[in-house]
């Protein structure tokens, strides 16, 4: 056993101690109220982690399963009497199954694919940047969902989500919301329109600089407006989340060292995410400079808007607000996105039904168990279609694809986009 092991073992054994088998957490967690078994609930996967540690239980791919089947929604640890960091237990468990994981034994977190983009895109997002104009070539001519029709290729999760992806959008140039200038790279600097009143860092994600272009743009325009430089620094990485929940703690651990380092060069007053998963790893890696501290955007602009001389177009619309795990059961800031679109006239706020529990999205895991993952959905979809709305918002990126895609091949026709999103299209942004 080398030392790397002997530590993470070290570490389950004694948070796994903490938990005191009551019971609290089993009908808060996602998979056990959908599978009924003690092995996939919070309880269960902890005596399983602890029998592990100490020799009682062999690894094999049933201790395997039960561990990939865990969404890290962390839904048990608001509930927890005892307190116990399910979080970094289920993380430290499958850091430990990674090192001492037999090559026999086959787990479906292990996906080529996956790997594959983390090595070549997420350690260096910059490269998904340039890939922008030719995707949006690829997607224009349709040759995605042709490529779906395969027979080959139409059964196959990641490739269907790909051929979903709504249109690539591109950064702005110029000033954000003007037509004179779009680029596949980022400006490093955005300065603020009216009377600056501070200064920030943008925090791009990786997937999402693709994915979620309107998204960002939307935060840039309405900083800008409201009095704040905005910085993108070049050299910022994927937040590490990814790795961090698949065990890859180490190299987690490199990419936040990166990102700390890519915000320190400013004297910003936060970070800013636009993404809750993303948000969330950012600060409880310890990603600040000392000064800038991580904010959601909805709550820093609820904290620190100044929305007196902001024109708002009024939206007469009842709105689905979605609560990501992360911002709900980690950041505890599910309460902000509700403020930030009741501040257009009009618009009213209600939570999208089963919000306390997981859509299923959870970083890779829809694609690692999408069987899973859709029957999470199902319900969430089905109170969208009885809803009768035009607009369901949501504060992280993952959960926004995997609703839209289940929502183009259901047929169901609602707009999905991030809170910042409908404010700026209300502040006159054109995405």
């Amino acid at each position: 056993m080398n030392l790397h092991s002997s530590t993470l073992k070290k570490l389950v054994n004694n948070e796994s101690n903490q938990c005191v088998s009551c019971g609290l957490c089993l009908p808060h967690c996602p998979t056990y109220r959908l599978l009924k078994s003690e092995a996939d609930s919070p309880r269960g996967r902890i005596n399983l982690m602890n029998g592990f540690v100490n020799e009682r239980i062999p690894l094999n791919a049933r201790l395997i399963q039960h561990m990939d089947r865990c969404l890290t929604c962390r839904a048990c640890e608001v509930v927890c009497p005892n307190n116990v960091a399910y979080g970094n237990l289920i993380d430290s468990m499958r850091a430990l199954i990674a090192v001492d994981q037999p090559k026999s034994v086959d787990s479906p977190r292990k996906l080529f694919v996956i790997n594959l983009l983390k090595k070549q895109l997420l350690n260096k997002p910059v490269r998904l940047d340039r890939l922008r104009g030719l995707f949006h070539f690829v997607q224009k001519k349709g040759w995605l969902r042709w490529i779906r029709e395969l027979s080959n290729f139409g059964n196959n999760k990641l490739v269907r989500f790909v051929a979903q992806l709504p249109l690539i959008k591109f950064p702005h140039v110029g000033e954000v919301g003007e037509k004179h200038g779009k680029s596949s790279l980022w400006k490093e600097i955005y300065p603020a329109i009216k009377r600056k009143r501070g200064e920030v860092g943008l925090f791009l994600g990786c997937i999402a600089r693709l994915t979620d272009v309107a998204t960002l743009n939307s935060c840039i325009y309405v900083l800008n407006h409201l009095g704040y430089t905005v910085y993108v620094p070049t050299d910022q990485v994927c937040c590490g989340a990814i790795y961090q929940h698949d065990g890859a703690l180490k190299e987690a651990a490199v990419l936040s060292r990166q990102n700390k380092s890519a915000f320190a060069r400013y004297d910003i007053d936060a970070i800013i995410s636009t993404a809750s998963g993303c948000g969330a790893q950012l600060l409880e890696s310890g990603v600040t400079n000392g000064r800038a501290q991580i904010a959601d955007i909805s709550q820093f602009l609820i904290a620190n808007g100044e929305w007196g001389d902001v024109t708002l177009a009024p939206l007469p619309e009842r709105i689905l607000v979605h609560e990501p795990c992360s911002q709900r059961n980690v950041l505890r800031e599910q309460a902000y996105p509700y403020k930030l679109i009741e501040l257009i006239p009009g618009v009213q706020a209600v939570p999208l039904p089963g919000n306390n529990q997981c859509c299923g999205a959870a970083g890779t895991f829809f694609l690692d168990q999408p069987d899973i993952a859709d029957m999470l959905l199902n319900e969430k979809i089905l109170a969208l279609e009885e809803s009768g709305v035009r607009y369901l918002v949501t504060s992280n990126i993952g959960c926004a694809m995997h609703f839209s895609n289940r929502m183009y091949e259901d047929g169901v026709r609602v707009e999905v986009l991030h809170p910042i999103t409908l404010l700026a299209k209300q502040m006159g942004l054109e995405l």
